[in-house]
């Protein structure tokens, strides 16, 4: 694994999983009464409830329609819990010239996490309910971790903030505004674009600015994150296909092609992150928000 420089404090991971626990248990008890038999009726269905484009067996009457894929999804709310609890440490570290500048700004390390903890639940949603509003919702919120790391990246190469008449001006407020205005532009037309292309390109900018980054005497990253982020981000692609073409597992197994393709691309959006967190300027200013 690559080396990480400093271990993270107790609190991070207590914050982390205490929330995991108590979301996984709320929704055990949600799951639980009679009455969410039949929960889904009357909500316009997505073409993979009668045509299945998974292995999964699908409970139709039941609250939780496929139930791996389903729960499968925290794996991306615990990414996005641990970045969020980060964002709340880096807030109260002294400011440094020589730390990253996701460190330095821990507003886009909160973004960052509550995009991953919208995907899981958006996520969740669709695979609960195998609705077509759930799918709208699960494909738009694909977009949202990866728009935020071209954020985090334009802002690597940005000025820390703006002077606009005579008042500094922080330059991840235009940025996140930019995040903001084309996560929804992708969730009212999703139907009209391809998710392939649009994932495709998002992923392909992150890759070129990473590209760069070995151009820059001024910063140095650990590539090793970037090596796992692509080795899971394959494996995760491998599992997907070989359930979609039926030959991952039998559709009662508790291990299921596309749970994998939710955990596995969950540690590549997390291992991309921490590369980002293992920035370390040598020369430059702070960005601070």
């Amino acid at each position: 694994m690559p080396h990480q420089k400093s271990p993270w404090p107790l609190s991070v991971h207590v914050f982390s999983w205490s929330i995991l626990l108590l979301l996984a248990a709320l929704l055990v008890l949600i799951t639980l009464p009679a009455s969410t038999r039949d929960f889904w009726d009357g909500w316009r269905e997505s073409h993979g409830l009668r045509n299945p484009s998974y292995t999964e067996q699908i409970f139709i009457s039941e609250i939780i329609r496929t139930r791996a894929n389903t729960w499968s999804n925290l794996s991306y709310i615990l990414v996005g819990l641990y970045a969020i609890a980060l964002s709340l440490h880096d807030r109260r570290q002294p400011i440094t010239a020589a730390s990253g500048y996701v460190v330095q700004t821990p507003v886009m390390s909160l973004t960052f996490g509550v995009a991953c903890c919208i995907l899981g639940l958006g996520s969740g949603l669709f695979h609960a309910s195998l609705t077509r509003i759930g799918q709208q919702i699960d494909v738009a919120a694909m977009y949202m971790p990866l728009l935020t790391l071209c954020a985090v990246n334009l802002g690597r190469w940005l000025p820390a903030s703006f002077n606009m008449r005579q008042r500094l001006f922080p330059c991840w407020i235009p940025l996140l505004i930019l995040v903001a205005v084309c996560s929804v532009m992708l969730f009212v037309y999703k139907w009209s674009m391809s998710s392939v292309v649009v994932l495709s390109s998002l992923i392909a900018l992150v890759g070129v600015s990473i590209v760069a980054d070995q151009f820059r005497n001024s910063r140095q990253l650990n590539l090793g994150w970037v090596l796992l982020s692509f080795t899971l981000l394959v494996a995760a692609v491998a599992c997907r296909e070989l359930d979609i073409a039926r030959r991952f597992s039998s559709p009662q197994s508790w291990l299921q092609g596309h749970a994998l393709w939710h955990i596995c691309t969950s540690l590549s959006l997390a291992s991309i992150y921490v590369y980002y967190r293992s920035e370390t300027i040598t020369s430059g200013t702070i960005h601070s928000d």
